[in-house]
């Protein structure tokens, strides 16, 4: 445990590029922090952190040596939360990496509803794109997942996938809004906002627009839902979303949300997963299987008939 404490100070080292930052952060000096560094550097005979005067970063040997502090961090966290699971405490903390259209409802609905059995576990939710929440299981700084069409890696375990259409969001009283379906042609005429290339959903536009004779009057773009959601109700522009993201009418009653029609191909996989091969700490295997019915449900029946 003792030398878990020290590997931690060189990690935060890591995180933060900076002794000075990394010792505020661990409320120690910068002297002892070179000190403990330095020590690491001595056992290992190799040299962790490159000195300049910008900061420290990490060199090959201390990348590795990084990989293996936080595996053995987050295995120390695994047998933590397995040893007060059998003593009953039911304590633990869930770190998710997730794409934006979790966060309107979905996630936070589900975690409250696990809090409700398990108080104690605490959460750590963390809006990233799909790219960076890949690295974050990587790097065991998420225990799991939940991406919108991500890219195909051997590193990465599925656990649920739920297939989620491309919607159309617009004012309630957009000349669009009423009908059942929606192509991407009939939004043409109209203003258009993105979400910009981070997103899946927008990789879903584009790979459908690029083999269409259909072009959109992109307008403006955001790397915020929340952005293209105000925008959509306080004007005539059309935004995109997918299903699990999409505006309840109940709490914005001032949006109409319409699915694109199947004809168009705007859809893709919603994935639930960790990084391959680890053992979960026990809240968030525990919890992970409660998405997991959750999107099973969902699966089942469907938002949009």
């Amino acid at each position: 445990m003792r030398h878990m404490r020290i590997w931690r100070y060189v990690d935060e080292a890591a995180r933060f590029g900076s002794l000075r930052k990394a010792a505020e952060h661990l409320n120690i000096t910068p002297s002892a922090l070179q000190r403990r560094i330095q020590d690491v550097e001595e056992d290992l005979g190799a040299t962790i952190f490159e000195r300049s005067a910008q900061g420290i970063r990490l060199t090959a040997a201390g990348e590795s040596f990084i990989r293996w502090v936080r595996a053995q961090s987050a295995d120390l966290e695994r047998v933590r939360s397995q040893i007060e699971d059998l003593s009953g405490m039911r304590r633990g903390q869930v770190r998710i990496a997730c794409s934006q259209a979790l966060v309107s409802s979905f996630l936070a609905e589900e975690i409250s509803s696990f809090r409700e059995s398990f108080p104690l576990v605490s959460f750590e939710i963390l809006v990233v794109d799909q790219g960076t929440a890949l690295k974050m299981l990587a790097d065991f700084e998420a225990d799991i997942a939940i991406i919108f069409s991500p890219r195909r890696t051997a590193e990465f375990q599925p656990l649920m996938t739920l297939g989620q259409r491309v919607v159309a969001i617009m004012a309630a009283d957009h000349p669009l809004a009423g009908r059942p379906s929606l192509r991407l042609r009939d939004c043409a005429p109209y203003p258009i906002a993105l979400p910009d290339a981070s997103f899946g959903t927008r990789n879903i536009l584009d790979k459908v627009l690029a083999v269409s004779s259909t072009k959109l009057s992109v307008e403006l773009e955001s790397n915020s839902f929340e952005m293209l959601r105000n925008l959509a109700r306080m004007s005539q522009v059309v935004t995109f979303q997918i299903e699990i993201g999409a505006p309840s009418p109940t709490l914005e009653p001032g949006l109409s949300v319409i699915p694109l029609s199947d004809v168009d191909l705007a859809h893709g996989p919603l994935v639930l997963g960790q990084q391959k091969g680890r053992t979960l700490p026990v809240a968030a295997a525990k919890f992970a299987e409660q998405l997991s019915r959750r999107l099973d449900e969902m699966r089942r029946t469907p938002q949009f008939a």
